[in-house]
């Protein structure tokens, strides 16, 4: 801010473009960009992509961009996603996750701290991957530990030194959604257990699964929404944010 005042100053910068940089947020008309998310919270703001047309996300991502900021673009279509890369072919766009993002800028994660993305079933992949591109992109190691559901737990429990190093992890799992309590009980770390809308008739698109979780007897267990990988991932990395010290 300081450098700016100095430029209005000195005549090298105008008021109109001192404005802009100063600004908050960013009105395109039918979307405000949050450009001091950053700042306040330590993550840009995400582009949620289901519901928006592929122009508004481009118009969004470019706003973004021009501040050099990471764009990271949950539930996206396929489709969608080819009309953003023929403008923007820079971009990465996760299939199974349905995420798309860019970094501004690669940086190197020196520490040794990482985050557990569990997924009970093959079925349920593309939540527990929205979960670790998510985390990965906000600049949190993982260590994907997949198809370790309790109908065989031998698979889970041959993993269990791995889990228990991490800083958090994120168990995701549907059908009666009973892997978060086994996890619980054999980690001294934070569990984020996400529920997943996969399962027969009764498990009510993943209804089921989330009371199965909030109910869990396993201590330390928090519960996000029914196939929120997104909110699971981004709760673990702030987690693994406090355990390197970064604020």
């Amino acid at each position: 801010m300081e450098d700016i005042l100095r430029k209005v100053q000195d005549g090298t910068m105008s008021i109109d473009e001192a404005k802009k940089l100063l600004a908050t947020y960013e009105d395109l008309g039918f979307a405000k960009v949050d450009h001091h998310r950053q700042k306040r919270q330590g993550f840009p703001e995400i582009i949620f992509g289901e519901g928006k047309t592929a122009e508004q996300i481009i118009t969004i991502l470019e706003a973004m961009k021009a501040r050099q900021s990471d764009v990271l673009i949950t539930r996206l279509s396929e489709e969608k996603a080819n009309q953003i890369l023929r403008v923007h072919p820079e971009l990465t766009y996760a299939k199974v996750a349905e995420i798309m993002y860019w970094k501004a800028e690669k940086k190197q994660t020196v520490s040794d701290n990482y985050i557990a993305i569990v997924c009970a079933g093959t079925s349920d992949l593309r939540v527990a991957e929205e979960a670790a591109i998510t985390a990965e992109v906000l600049g949190s190691n993982v260590k994907r530990i997949y198809d370790v559901g309790v109908a065989g737990i031998h698979r889970l429990l041959d993993q269990a030194p791995v889990i228990q190093q991490a800083t958090a992890s994120v168990v995701v799992a549907g059908m009666e959604g009973a892997l978060p309590s086994v996890v619980g009980g054999l980690v001294s770390h934070p569990v984020i257990a996400v529920p997943t809308s996969i399962g027969y008739g009764a498990n009510f698109h993943g209804l089921s699964a989330l009371l199965t979780m909030l109910n869990s007897c396993a201590s330390g267990i928090s519960v996000v929404n029914i196939d929120n990988g997104f909110g699971g991932a981004y709760s673990a990395v702030l987690i693994d944010r406090l355990a390197k010290g970064i604020k």
